[in-house]
Formats: structure tokens, sequence, C-alpha cells
């Protein structure tokens, strides 16, 4: 089966599964394979012409005028949503399912974590403004699995924005700088030790933390011992 996939998630979790990737885009970090352009902004003729059996697309990652426009060209599309470990794991299955592969092995069972050694944790994910993630997140959901609560789980928006003395009266364990999306310098790393006073700073790998899928199980061990107890 001939695919696109306009999510970089997807792209790696389906050559992991064996199958043709025809196209992706620019942010899949596949030089090998054409791209049709960018995540919100796909190149609809290019992967009209390429004329794939399948289109990988995403509710968060995609626009809906995108989608709708590739179905009005006569494409098939199969739509992930991945807001926990739980669903990366069953989209992992979806994906081989749509694609006639046979789904692989994976598991993510590390040991649990006790109550008591549970920690918080801030997760900036944008400057200009800081913004973080809620609880209905893959990272928050993976962070949550290794026993770290972040600190902005309760609020309403899915990427809050935030100001970070709200953050240090919190008074989280951890903060957890990730390499992307946003490409925090050690300046911004030494802001948020100044500003986040007692916390323990650290930087982590941005797609073990967001990029879900076939990486899961080695990104959650990653992340674990990222963030252990020193």
């Amino acid at each position: 089966m001939r695919v696109v996939s306009l999510v970089p998630s997807a792209t790696e979790t389906l050559l992991a599964l064996g199958v043709d990737v025809a196209a992706c885009t620019r942010f899949c970090e596949r030089p090998e394979l054409p791209h049709v352009g960018g995540t919100k902004n796909p190149d609809v003729g290019a992967i009209v012409a390429l004329a794939p059996e399948l289109v990988v697309m995403d509710e968060e990652e995609n626009r809906l005028e995108d989608a709708e426009a590739l179905q009005a060209a006569g494409l098939a599309l199969h739509v992930t949503a991945v807001r926990s470990v739980d669903a990366a794991l069953a989209a992992v299955g979806e994906l081989a399912r749509a694609t006639g592969r046979p789904p692989p092995p994976i598991s993510v069972r590390i040991p649990a974590v006790v109550p008591d050694a549970r920690r918080t944790a801030f997760m900036p994910i944008w400057r200009r403004p800081w913004m973080s993630v809620n609880a209905d997140t893959y990272g928050a959901s993976v962070l949550a699995s290794l026993g770290i609560d972040v600190v902005t789980a309760d609020d309403p928006d899915r990427y809050p924005m935030v100001d970070l003395a709200t953050i240090a009266a919190r008074r989280p364990d951890l903060v957890l700088v990730p390499s992307e999306p946003y490409a925090f310098t050690d300046e911004h790393v030494a802001e948020l030790t100044a500003s986040v006073a007692g916390a323990d700073v650290r930087r982590v790998d941005g797609q073990d933390l967001f990029w879900w899928g076939i990486r899961t199980p080695a990104a959650r061990r990653r992340l674990r011992s990222a963030a252990a107890t020193r």
C-alpha cells in the first residue's frame, strides 16, 4: 500500500511497520523521502498527483480544510487522535490494520511508581508567551505514567499560557525543558532556573515527549532515566 503521511509520529511508525511511505512532511526528518510541504500547509496537489491509497493525518497536527480537500480529491484518509500513552499504543495497531501490516508486539510495561514517590513538573513548550500542557495531552500522559504530574494538569486549556511567577508558586520538583517544539537556549534554561527556584531543571528529548507510536516504549525508558532522582 502506497501511503502519504502528514504526521511525523505516524511516519516513523509506518516505516517501522514496513509500509511503503511515498511521501511525508518536511518535519518528519526523513530526507530520503519526498516531501509534500508541512503539517499545516501540505501541498495538496502534489499529494493527489502521487495517487496514494491512503493519507495519514492527525486531528491536532493537521488542518481540517486540508483533510476536506484531500477527501474531495477522492483520497482515503486515516486520522489519528493521540492524547495518552494508551491511545498511542492503540494508534500503532490501528495504523498496522489500516495498511495491512501485522501489529508489532510493543509494550510499555515499566515498574509502577509508588504514590509517595510521585513528583511534579513544569514542562514549557513555548516562550513569549510561556506555554505548557494540561493532563489531556500525550506529553503529560507519558510523564504521569512515570510518576511525574505536570503542575498545569488541571488547566482548562490543553496548551495553557502561563507566567513563571505562578509556576514558581506551585513549587514543582522538576522543570523539564524539551528540545522541541521550541528551541530553548542555555539562556532560557538559566532564566527558568532563576525563576523557578528550588526546582531541578533538566533538558529532555522533545521527540520522546511528543512523538508517539513505535517509539513510545523506548521513549518512556529514556525519559524515566532522564528524570530519575539524583
